[in-house]
């Protein structure tokens, strides 16, 4: 049985892949790695890749085709998805770089934990992989404290479906997931898009990927272990950037004194990592454990910042505001 990680990237996250590449190498060891595309552009990854003889790029065009198009029918069934998204200037489905997380079931790996590109491993995954002898999904995260990043919760439908103890206990963030090869099948996949015919308005227009992987697991009823529930008060730890309060020491970070399993830097722009690599002195949570890993095969290209970093949430100064108001472009 083979046990790997799946890396959904291309070239315009490089270097929070090279970050979590790195991160993985040190903190959890040498797994197999498959990246999965989220496009073509992949040159700098390809690049990289020749240096790391465990990772590889995902190449079975025919496994994308049928979760593209699986993806296509799930989006299809919504009432008003293709609307609305055209209306954005949006053609086809939004993000469907994104849905193709979901080639993972049918990739080269039996077991596998899935990993966004934005995020930093920073433990071992053996107690991850070790849970799915148990279960065929497992999560560590918060997200079932916030539905309306997963559900159209204003659809009165959601709760025919699922009852409010499993909306507030299963829903899990699709940034990090680990489970194996094959639970959806051809016959599985037509189940979901036969439910989808009534089931589609509960889906969450604006994090499509997420939104389509907590129906799929939840509506075929696979068992779900998240280790927020079950971990206790003193090992349970987060994992997203948000939380001010983790402690960084020797380039890991605790939570009351709990190593943290991953940091996800959700919701921060890949624009913003790849300004601070190219030299720019802007400020992030937990920037430098982030240029830690980055860096870390190539310290001499590390960025050295000696003032105080500008804020990377920061409102822009008067002159900027001003030039924008008169319509002079102003360099972001």
């Amino acid at each position: 049985m083979t046990d790997g990680i799946y890396i959904l990237a291309n070239d315009v996250v490089y270097d929070q892949l090279i970050a979590l590449l790195n991160s993985i190498e040190v903190n959890a060891g040498a797994y197999p790695i498959c990246i999965l595309p989220y496009d073509d552009k992949l040159e700098r990854v390809k690049a990289e890749i020749k240096n790391r003889s465990n990772v590889e790029i995902f190449a079975d065009v025919s496994v994308i085709g049928l979760w593209e198009n699986f993806v296509f029918n799930v989006w299809q069934a919504h009432p008003n998805a293709f609307k609305i998204w055209s209306e954005q200037g949006i053609s086809g489905v939004y993000r469907m770089g994104m849905h193709r997380r979901f080639c993972a079931f049918d990739g080269p790996f039996d077991r596998f934990i899935y990993l966004d590109a934005d995020i930093l491993v920073l433990n071992s995954l053996e107690y991850i992989f070790r849970q799915l002898d148990n279960n065929d999904f497992v999560v560590y995260d918060f997200q079932y404290k916030d539905p309306t990043h997963v559900y159209n919760v204003n659809s009165q439908r959601l709760h025919n479906i699922f009852p409010q103890s499993r909306v507030d206990s299963e829903i899990f963030c699709a940034g990090m997931y680990a489970s194996k090869k094959g639970i959806f099948d051809t016959e599985g996949k037509n189940y979901l898009i036969s439910q989808l015919q009534n089931d589609a308005e509960v889906l969450y227009m604006n994090a499509p990927d997420q939104s389509v992987l907590n129906y799929m697991v939840m509506r075929t009823g696979l068992s779900v272990w998240n280790f927020a529930h079950h971990k206790s008060e003193d090992e349970v730890t987060g994992c997203c950037v948000t939380s001010p309060h983790f402690e960084e020491r020797d380039n890991l970070l605790y939570d009351q004194n709990s190593r943290l399993t991953y940091l996800h830097y959700i919701g921060l722009s890949s624009k913003l990592f790849t300004r601070v690599c190219a030299g720019e002195n802007i400020g992030f949570p937990y920037r430098d454990i982030f240029l830690h890993y980055r860096y870390l095969n190539e310290p001499d290209r590390h960025p050295r910042f000696t003032k105080k970093p500008k804020d990377y949430n920061a409102p822009p100064s008067l002159t900027t505001r001003v030039l924008r108001k008169l319509g002079i472009p102003v360099e972001a």
